[in-house]
């Protein structure tokens, strides 16, 4: 995400104006959006004009509008963000107080203006706009016929392709339409691989699978990238993890970031950070319980005492509708952080 413009007063009023560059900027959009916040954004609406014979024609026209927010719409897997509200600025297209839908896009920027920026929101901004924050761990989980390849960062797991090639059962004395099914499902994952994965910015491919699919595959995928001369894969031959997974689903990721050789080589990876601070605060809980606080009344008795180390909040905790729990707990973040 990049930053263009920001002026906050000391009231905590103002605008931000930035512009997505990848589906991960989505979601963080998609955080800092609150209902009755005012969104600025290009979009297209259909026209409906009539000429002198009484023919009545649509045009598509794009333009520029600013509502208030009273929907907000998010398909994590497309990465798409859709904004209702009414128009608070009036033009010859769209009349004050009408509803519009704005279709956020990526490379297209926006305004964003809060009568309230708050801490979260403004680190959110901030670590969106990083760009060493960027997805530096791949996974590619599999089982015969089917494959999942993900891009992990530090917020979200993003499915980037889900592979699915129907593969012939073997036969008695004849395995060549099996072995056919399984090279197309190799190549198809190889092709994946190559087209989702930035490997001058991605640290660790893992490569999970129950049985053997996955050491078969990477045999496969070295042996043609060598035929092709295909350097980029070659190069980055080190940066590959083979480990056991009970099934290709990306439910599996779950059980695979908790393996002990994944964690030593996630270690210095920003999806591994958050793992860490959860298992630290579950061996908390069952080495030294009287350490370790859950729930908002005792977390705010240790926010009073200033004996807060580590403190995990859930996103949605932030995105409350109600706007009293919301600055509940954004108040509890500042001042566990005083």
């Amino acid at each position: 995400m990049k930053l263009l413009k920001q002026f906050i007063e000391k009231s905590r009023a103002g605008y931000v104006r930035l512009i997505p560059e990848q589906p991960e900027d989505m979601w963080h959009i998609y955080n800092l959006i609150q209902k009755e916040d005012q969104l600025e954004a290009s979009t297209v609406r259909g026209v409906k004009s009539e000429t002198s014979t009484g023919s009545v024609s649509t045009d598509r026209v794009r333009l520029k509008l600013t509502i208030s927010i009273e929907d907000v719409f998010f398909d994590v897997q497309a990465g798409a963000l859709r904004i209702n509200g009414r128009n608070i600025v009036e033009n010859k297209f769209v009349g004050f107080g009408q509803y519009h839908t704005l279709d956020l896009e990526m490379n297209q920027p926006f305004t964003l203006s809060k009568p309230e920026w708050d801490l979260i929101s403004l680190q959110r901004i901030k670590d969106a706009c990083d760009i060493t924050r960027q997805a530096d761990v791949a996974a590619v989980t599999m089982q015969e016929g089917l494959a999942v390849i993900c891009l992990l960062t530090q917020f979200m797991t993003v499915v980037r392709q889900k592979i699915e090639v129907p593969i012939p059962r073997k036969r008695r004395g004849s395995t060549t339409n099996y072995e056919k099914g399984v090279q197309r499902f190799y190549e198809q994952i190889y092709r994946g691989i190559k087209q989702h994965i930035d490997f001058s910015v991605v640290k660790v491919v893992i490569l999970g699978s129950p049985g053997f699919v996955r050491d078969q595959f990477f045999e496969y995928m070295m042996a043609q990238a060598t035929k092709a001369e295909d350097k980029t894969t070659l190069e980055n031959k080190a940066k590959f993890v083979l480990v056991h997974t009970s099934s290709g689903h990306k439910g599996a990721l779950e059980e695979v970031m908790r393996d002990p050789q994944i964690k030593a080589r996630l270690a210095d990876t920003k999806a591994a950070q958050e793992v860490k601070a959860i298992d630290s605060f579950y061996q908390m809980l069952n080495n030294n319980p009287d350490r370790a606080f859950y729930g908002f009344a005792d977390v705010r008795k240790a926010a009073d005492n200033g004996a807060i180390g580590t403190l995990l909040v859930t996103d949605e905790l932030f995105r409350a509708a109600d706007i009293q729990t919301r600055k509940k707990y954004i108040q509890l973040v500042e001042d566990s952080q005083a």
